[in-house]
């Protein structure tokens, strides 16, 4: 197709034209003086190759020509004016598509907080949200799937600051600390120890446990087998999970105990008791991205969770 080459100063003067059909009230429209716009007019006549309108003593009035150039020339006007601003808005982290990605139990806590007050600063931005344990949004940050990641216990190297993590896979990798929480005893209902509020730890020795697998979360896997060897004892693990909403169902129906983060205690079910264990210990909950990442969209989330903490619990 033939690229054509009518610049944007002749259309936007033949539309106003066209709608004014006077020189004089068009010109004074376009805030040029007359004559600068009659060679406009000649000039887009010319590539035309035909007279766009009549001229006679007082009167303008467009051609069949005219007539029919007029929509598509504010069409184009108008898909470009519309086209510059979505771009100024994308670009200024106005508007555009942001994909995070979030472990199922964050939406019990971080999440819901966190999207709303973000939503509410930015509400042309178009949120793409995906369920994921947090070693699969390590590798989803890194092969640039997703541009944010809400997880758990994030790679070694972290601190509570912005701060880079393991970049043996490419992309370097930044987490900050969002909140931190206790873990809790996930007990059958009817289960002796949870009778009382609190459960030592050392006494779920001699039951079986229902934990999620180490490819899910490795730092979270591992915190939880190394709180148990402190208490004095290797868990028998005899069923896992994926997601905990499944390891507490699991529970549920006796096939074991499992220690969780202790936001799934909003997760309710009639057969499940959730303990406070001691001796205490707590779970960091992070925000990732890519270091190189310069989106205005990521830092706009980041500013989200740096000004409103309590919006992320």
């Amino acid at each position: 197709m033939e690229r054509p080459e009518l610049p944007l100063a002749q259309l936007h003067a033949f539309v106003v034209l066209a709608e004014e059909l006077h020189f004089g009230h068009a010109a004074a429209r376009l805030g040029i003086a007359q004559p600068p716009l009659s060679q406009q007019i000649r000039r887009l006549e010319d590539k035309v190759g035909h007279a766009l309108f009549t001229r006679e003593p007082g009167r303008v009035a467009l051609t069949a020509a005219g007539r029919e150039l007029l929509p598509a020339a504010r069409r184009a006007l108008t898909d470009l004016a519309d086209g510059l601003a979505a771009a100024r808005a994308v670009g200024s982290g106005r508007a555009g598509r942001l994909r995070i990605g979030f472990a199922a139990s964050l939406a019990l806590t971080v999440l819901p907080g966190l999207l709303r007050a973000f939503r509410e600063r930015l509400p042309d931005v178009r949120l793409d949200i995906r369920e994921m344990t947090t070693a699969p949004q390590i590798a989803a940050l890194r092969d640039r799937t997703i541009d944010v990641g809400l997880l758990r216990e994030p790679p070694a190297g972290d601190t509570a600051g912005d701060t880079a993590g393991d970049t043996a896979d490419g992309a370097e990798l930044c987490f900050r600390t969002v909140l931190t929480e206790p873990f809790v005893a996930v007990l059958p209902s009817a289960h002796p120890l949870a009778a009382p509020r609190t459960v030592r730890l050392a006494r779920l020795a001699d039951e079986p446990f229902v934990l999620l697998p180490r490819t899910a979360g490795p730092r979270l896997h591992d915190q939880i087998i190394g709180l148990c060897e402190a208490a004095g004892f290797t868990p028998r693990i005899a069923q896992r999970a994926v997601e905990w909403q499944t390891v507490c169902a699991l529970v549920e129906t006796g096939l074991g105990v499992s220690l969780a983060p202790a936001s799934i205690r909003r997760i309710r079910l009639k057969g499940v008791a959730f303990r406070t264990v001691e001796p205490n210990a707590r779970t960091r909950v992070a925000v990732g991205w890519r270091k190189d990442d310069r989106s205005p969209l990521v830092a706009q989330l980041l500013a989200t969770v740096s000004r409103d903490p309590g919006s992320a619990r």
